[in-house]
């Protein structure tokens, strides 16, 4: 009982309000090294530009996860007839050529790849696990190394480089028309003249420039269906009407473009 008579058990003192939120209070974190959780999931590679964007050039121009940088020099192969399709190489720097041999051992030369181009790109079609050519480097090269699971990656999550993809395989597909066209139609002469005016970049943004590499004419040869002979004396006949400039190495004028305007 207490002095007023009132039982003290009887008498309830309102509850105390706890705000809300507090009710639960939160474990106290371990001290050390603590890691976020989203650092343990698994992240796919970013390559963006200033504005958070995807961009090709420079998904093309450093390695990365599933990129590796490779350097050849003169004379070493990027990859040879027979090898695991597995990459795709991308032509940081340096010029490339593309042969293929037969069983008894004839080698014919399919294309020269250069700087800014892709190459082995059929592995990305085809079916067949081996490389059906050699990639030789003409100069010392700087390729970047795509692998497959990477490059169908990259195609698939990335417009903008599925874009640049689809494009260099649209000119390349034009170019090998024109090869074609070109056997069919023209003389070893006009095939020769075509040859050089596309290794100068005739007709690109860039200024025409001299022929790096040095290109011999057995290979001229190979890649126009002639003989030997025959290049040298085209190449001596341009030379003395101007069309070119050839001492070691080759210049190409502009003027060569008039071999295709002769009947």
């Amino acid at each position: 009982m207490s002095i007023s008579g009132t039982p003290v058990r009887s008498r309830r003192l309102p509850a105390k309000q706890v705000p809300q939120g507090t009710l639960a209070r939160p474990a106290k974190r371990a001290t050390g090294h603590s890691v976020e959780p989203d650092l343990l999931l698994v992240r796919k590679p970013k390559t963006s530009d200033r504005d958070g964007a995807f961009d090709p050039a420079s998904f093309l121009a450093r390695a990365g996860l599933g990129k590796k940088s490779l350097y050849l020099k003169k004379s070493e192969a990027a990859y040879a007839q027979g090898d695991a399709a597995d990459a795709i190489f991308y032509v940081q720097k340096g010029q490339l050529r593309v042969t293929v041999s037969s069983a008894k051992g004839k080698e014919a030369t399919l294309a020269l790849v250069g700087k800014g181009e892709f190459l082995g790109e059929d592995c990305m079609v085809s079916a067949y696990p081996l490389r059906l050519s050699t990639a030789t480097a003409m100069t010392e090269c700087a390729l970047l190394k795509i692998s497959k699971t990477e490059m169908l990656r990259a195609l698939y999550q990335e417009p903008a480089f599925a874009n640049v993809f689809v494009s260099f395989l649209l000119v390349r597909n034009a170019r090998m028309q024109a090869d074609l066209v070109d056997q069919l139609f023209n003389s070893s002469e006009k095939r020769l003249a075509r040859i050089l005016l596309l290794l100068a970049q005739f007709g690109k943004e860039s200024k025409p420039e001299v022929v790096v590499p040095k290109i011999s004419q057995e290979v001229l040869a190979e890649m126009i269906g002639t003989t030997r002979s025959r290049v040298s004396f085209f190449m001596n006949r341009f030379r003395k009407l101007g069309f070119i400039e050839y001492n070691g190495e080759i210049r190409v004028h502009n003027s060569l473009l008039n071999i295709f305007l002769q009947e």
